[in-house]
């Protein structure tokens, strides 16, 4: 905010605009505005005086949403003799406007807990605030709501509290705890029948639940766990208060996970939720799909809950069946989406009995499995009166796919050969309805894979009886039945008397409109699984490819079908291949120039893509078998092809899209050839460097690494591919020095720093002894605050190889030289790449990056241990030690501690583990 404070009917009017103005252009220069107003210091008294207005709902909203905002990003900004001030200000705020609108109250309440949990000088907040509003019965709905949301927060995101200040919390919170529960049961009492009441109630104590503080015997014989049942179980109960109970239920459910340590609790939650079979059953008489999906939701947490008792001791006492028996009722109702809750317990299940691999274990629970594949098998059936295929792309289309992946991950308890007979025998037995049979082979199709293909009587007569299938039965049963020949293939491998049958059968689909797709990924599979059998086919594959767009196939399809025709090609003997890929390329090559030429006549752009990836495609999948000294026999075609790709780059070289798939293209050209693409590299390096000078297209870096790798350890090549490597430094440092140049490029960085790590594994010394490795270093010390998957790993990994050259000694002779080139490099850098690894993993990097951040530290460590431990009680002494709260965020133990740990550990997995400790207090 520019110019000073603005005035309070500047900010209305812009809330006005933001909710009321017609116009998008004034909705969006408000929204800008006000958003800045948010960021500044004034936001704080201006919220606060809107709020004391009370001119309407929308300001009054915005100036709540202001200060809930202030308190958990900015609350830094505010002195601490402030503190009592605001939370004085922001209850009465929630007092006066707690019938204005629900929205608010919340947001406000918001505001409340998120003060509390980083006022340290606010000791026992919940006591104060029972004590302030209990009496008050018109101030419990605030009360609850703020209740509701003060355990939720604990683990906010956005309020970094740290450790020491979480478990400080948990521990009040747990202490008050009955005073809550206490609180909540009087509410019920004097509620009634209010069901908004009873509704805050169940949604305050799921809240507690799920923290895990509420004291489980204290629970077990409750009052409001008996509401909550009361309330399950009465067919009248309204949707709405329905799903605040259930949802109630389902956190209790996760909030004793483990049994053993809450009997009591367990065992009333176990036999309340037994009891809603009946409701369950009579919401499903009335069609009533919320309620059957809430009473779904409790049986499967009921089910994940006991989960580990029930495979321990299936049947006794905490193991009881009956809660499996529960799901299956569930699995029966008509409609899929309810049987789609249950998945990921069963899948649970398989994974359990599967790692116990007990046979006696597997008997009890087979006939279960039996049931459930039942069902899932009659949930995929189409509807009889389906047109054409199925969708693959709809919610019941999603659905079958889960449903295979399911199928798939627990056959082993049934058994793959005896489900996929026991299917088979009721296709060949019954005359079911079509869509019966197409459920039926999608089903195989799901397990075919699974079932052993050697002398299988069986597979071989599916595969007889399916491709005599007649072209008159339904579409979505050819459709099928050709998915399933395609997850065959192993069989056609083994009896290759199939592959005449199998082939002529597939090219009737491909010739069909709603088919071909299908049949191109079915010929796909058929060519990878049997290569050698398919290379007599070769020339049909080649007339497929050629008349590739006659057929009507998705883009991924035709792919799939050049990338079988090159596994195949790469078969045939060496002679012929040069020949043959030739002809492959021939047309994608064609289509490319006639695009150039058409572009030069017209001046209209069209898209060279397709043509592109097709090209990518057989390069990166034809690879023959080539001894040394032979010629490779792919080098000549792509010699024939570099100009054509170069014309192309050159053409389009302002769009990103294009330029990634010539690059992608000649990544593949390269990798196919390997050396014998060295005349290649002069031409393209230049055309490359140019390029990027104009259009830093991040796709050269990655085309640049690896050239790097091809040719890296080239004695002749390595001075052009340094001069490569700082032509292209250039630009990328202007561009990722730009204002948040790293956060607005992270692509960039990725490919930046897997260009470097190839050159320190391909060539560490040429590098090393480069004036560019300073800047290098220096950018890659920035990058690591970057929180970006791919880059930041990129990053890390640079820095660790970087280090590990020093470290490594492979008894090349360039070793002493590489230690001596890391050691200056450490000695200029190494203070400040420690602090700031320190800062970033306790201040930006989000976990699952920790354990690449704990390899840098450990090569750093090991190539000079008494130089690191100094680093690192420096980078540790200027970190925070309390939080503008006022809470202690790490001590001096935790300090000494963590120090004494990282420089003791004798593996990097110590380190890591150290780190991840040690950043929870700071986060």
């Amino acid at each position: 905010m520019e110019g000073g404070k603005p005035n309070l009917a500047l900010v209305y009017q812009a809330v006005q605009a933001l909710y009321h103005d017609p116009d998008p252009a004034g909705k969006e220069r408000a929204s800008v505005w006000l958003g800045e107003l948010q960021r500044s210091m004034y936001a704080w008294e201006i919220s606060d005086q809107l709020l004391q207005l009370k001119q309407d709902v929308e300001s009054c909203y915005f100036a709540a949403q202001t200060m809930k905002m202030k308190i958990q990003t900015s609350f830094y900004e505010l002195p601490p003799e402030t503190h009592n001030a605001l939370r004085e200000s922001l209850l009465t705020h929630i007092q006066n406007l707690k019938d204005l609108s629900p929205i608010i109250v919340t947001q406000l309440a918001l505001a409340i807990a998120d003060l509390a949990l980083q006022m340290a000088s606010w000791k026992g907040c919940v006591h104060t605030l029972i004590e302030k509003y209990n009496n008050d019965i018109s101030s419990m709905s605030f009360l609850i709501e703020i209740l509701t949301v003060l355990p939720e927060e604990v683990h906010s995101r956005s309020l970094r509290i740290g450790a020491n200040r979480r478990t400080e919390i948990i521990e009040d919170l747990a202490y008050y705890s009955s005073t809550v529960v206490t609180l909540l049961t009087s509410c019920v009492e004097k509620a009634g029948s209010d069901e908004k009441m009873l509704i805050k109630v169940f949604r305050c104590l799921g809240s507690w639940f799920n923290l895990g503080v509420l004291d489980s015997n204290f629970m077990a014989n409750n009052q409001l766990l008996m509401v909550l049942f009361q309330v399950l179980q009465r067919d009248q109960t309204s949707t709405n208060l329905h799903e605040a109970a259930s949802d109630c239920v389902c956190s209790s459910l996760y909030a004793i996970e483990n049994v053993e340590t809450n009997m009591g609790l367990a065992l009333q939650l176990l036999q309340g939720v037994l009891t809603l079979e009946t409701a369950y059953h009579m919401a499903v008489a009335r069609e009533d799909l919320d309620k059957v999906l809430n009473y779904c939701r409790i049986f499967t947490e009921l089910c994940e809950t006991f989960l580990e008792t029930t495979v321990r001791s299936p049947g006794q006492g905490m193991g009881d069946l009956r809660t499996l028996e529960l799901l299956l009722i569930c699995a029966g109702h008509p409609q899929y989406e309810v049987v789609e809750i249950s998945f990921n317990f069963w899948y649970r299940l398989g994974e359990h009995l599967y790692k116990i691999n007990d046979a006696a274990l597997h008997t009890i629970f087979r006939p279960y499995i039996q049931r459930l594949l039942h069902c899932l098998a009659r949930h995929c059936q189409l509807d009889p009166d389906h047109d054409g295929i199925p969708e693959d792309t709809d919610d019941f289309g999603e659905f079958r796919m889960r449903v295979s992946d399911l199928v798939k991950d627990v056959i082993f308890l049934v058994g793959s050969m005896e489900c996929f007979s026991q299917l088979y025998s009721t296709l060949k037995e019954g005359n079911p309805s079509w869509e019966v049979t197409e459920a039926v082979l999608f089903i195989m199709a799901a397990i075919a894979k699974s079932v052993d293909p050697d002398n299988n009587p069986t597979l071989s007569e599916v595969l007889q009886q399916v491709v005599l299938l007649p072209e008159t039965v339904h579409m979505a049963v050819r459709y099928t039945s050709i998915e399933l020949v395609g997850e065959m293939s192993e069989v056609v491998d083994r009896n290759p008397r199939f592959l005449d049958p199998v082939l002529n059968y597939l090219m009737k689909g491909l010739r069909e409109k709603s088919l071909a797709s299908a049949a191109a990924k079915a010929i796909h599979n058929i060519c990878s699984v049997c290569r050698d059998h398919m290379a007599q086919h070769f020339q049909g594959l080649l007339d497929i490819a050629r008349a590739l767009d006659s057929f009507v196939l998705s883009t991924e399809a035709a792919v799939g079908l050049l990338k079988g025709t090159a596994l195949v090609l790469a078969r045939l003997p060496l002679e012929k291949i040069a020949e043959c890929l030739s002809d492959l390329c021939a047309v994608q090559v064609i289509a490319l120039k006639k695009l150039l030429t058409e572009e030069s006549t017209n001046g209209k752009s069209a898209d060279p893509t397709v043509w592109l990836d097709r090209l990518a495609v057989i390069f990166r999948h034809t690879n023959p078998i080539v001894e040394n000294g032979q010629t490779h026999p792919c080098q000549k075609v792509i010699q024939e092809i570099w100009p054509v790709l170069s014309e192309t780059l050159n053409t389009h070289q302002a769009d990103n899209r294009i330029v990634e798939r010539c690059c992608r293209c000649l990544r593949f050209a390269v990798r196919c050839v390997g050396k014998g693409s060295a005349s290649l590299l002069q031409p393209l390096v230049t055309q490359m460097v140019s390029v990027y000078q104009v259009y830093p297209h991040s796709c050269f870096l990655y085309l640049g690494s690896i050239l790097v790798d091809e040719y890296g350890m080239e004695e002749g090549c390595r001075q052009g591919l340094l001069d490569m490597l700082q032509a292209l430094c250039m630009p990328t440092f202007q561009l990722l020095e730009q204002q948040n140049g790293l956060r607005n490029h992270p692509d960039t960085v990725d490919d930046l720093f897997r260009l470097a790590t190839r050159f320190v594994q391909r060539s560490p010394v040429t590098l090393l002894s480069s004036s560019i490795i300073v800047h290098i270093i220096q950018c890659a010390i920035a990058a690591t605050s970057l929180d970006h998957r791919d880059a930041n790993c990129s990053v890390m990994k640079f820095v660790r190889d970087l280090i590990h050259t020093g470290v490594a000694n492979d008894h090349e002779e360039d070793f002493e030289v590489r230690k001596q080139l890391i050691g200056q490099a450490m000695e200029q850098h190494g203070q400040q790449l420690i602090t700031q690894l320190m800062h970033s993993c306790c201040f930006c990097l989000p976990p699952y990056t920790l354990p690449d951040v704990a390899e840098v530290l450990w090569e750093v460590m090991v190539f000079d241990r008494p130089t690191f431990c100094r680093w690192l009680e420096n980078a540790l002494k200027g970190l925070p030690k309390e939080t503008s709260g006022g809470a202690v965020t790490v001590t001096h133990k935790q300090l000494t501690d963590f120090h004494k740990q990282v420089t003791s550990a004798e593996e990097c997995k110590q380190v890591c583990w150290a780190i991840r400790e040690f950043t929870r207090l700071f986060r």
